[in-house]
């Protein structure tokens, strides 16, 4: 007979390739996520707009919920909260950091730039978080799927929010700069 953890989670399934995928991944976000929480500043404090620095300040807030939800996921995996190098999130920072430097401050087109900057890094993430949530499920793994889920529903939101923002204001001023 299989033996299970305190977590319910039997050996066999905390052994699986599956299982040690989900595990690698979770980490590759929350070091993801650790590292949003410190670009997130600069890039509302570079954003011309005050509606896109709200934007993003407030996405910041969610930002550390989300680091914080993932801790939990790791809690109930009965899993030392550990992250490893996101390559993927790491280049879309620099990519957002090239931005910054090579746009004129106090510009719309800036703004659209960190736009397109903040829209990749939500792209990534909200692949990430939907993948998570599913293999989650595959495993019966319901209170870690439903934590990563409401995540997942806030990238989405931020995603659409700030495509919003590029479609009603930010571009059609950059395009007149």
């Amino acid at each position: 007979m299989a033996t299970q953890s305190k977590t319910g989670i039997s050996e066999e399934m905390r052994n699986s390739e599956f299982h040690q995928l989900f595990l690698k991944e979770l980490k590759d976000i929350f070091w993801a996520e650790k590292h949003l929480v410190k670009s997130l500043p600069k890039m509302s404090k570079a954003a011309t707009s005050s509606k896109l620095a709200d934007a993003i300040s407030n996405h910041l807030n969610e930002t550390k919920e989300h680091v914080s939800r993932l801790e939990r996921v790791f809690e109930l995996l009965d899993e030392k909260p550990q992250a490893i190098k996101c390559d993927a999130m790491e280049g879309l920072l620099e990519e957002a950091k090239d931005i910054l430097e090579d746009s004129k401050v106090e510009t719309s087109v800036r703004d659209a730039g960190i736009i397109i900057a903040c829209q990749k890094v939500e792209h990534y993430e909200i692949a990430s978080y939907g993948s998570l949530v599913e293999m989650a499920k595959k495993m019966n793994h319901e209170e870690c799927a439903d934590i990563l889920a409401q995540t997942l529903d806030e990238e989405k939101n931020a995603d659409k929010h700030l495509n919003k923002l590029a479609k009603s204001e930010i571009n059609y001023k950059a395009l007149k700069e």
